[in-house]
């Protein structure tokens, strides 16, 4: 698919991380433009993952390779959306005890 295609095609981009270690960084697992990211967001949500939308977001990580760790200027707010995800799980992450209360859980 040409470069102008995928910029106009729907696209999905997986992100997975295993935490623990420090050394241990938020990877591209999953990437698709078109039928493929239908498919990777369908499997999302038949196994309960987070969907995000966000075009700025998706049209960054879309340069990434899969097996690609996310940059760091990138590693904040995916942080947060890892954390969220987190939240919906019913765990909550460390220093998100008093935030709990304030997030608004209806969508």
């Amino acid at each position: 698919m040409s470069s102008d295609k995928q910029n106009k095609a729907k696209r999905a981009i997986g992100l997975k991380y295993e935490g623990g270690d420090k050394k241990n960084t938020p990877k591209v697992v999953a990437k698709g433009y078109g039928d493929l990211a239908e498919a990777i967001i369908a499997m999302a949500e038949e196994t309960g993952i987070l969907i995000h939308e966000d075009p700025y977001l998706s049209e960054v990580l879309a340069t990434l390779d899969v097996g690609q760790d996310i940059p760091e200027s990138l590693y904040f707010v995916i942080a947060e959306l890892l954390a969220y995800s987190y939240v919906l799980q019913g765990k909550i992450p460390p220093g998100w005890e008093g935030i709990i209360k304030r997030i608004d859980f209806e969508v």
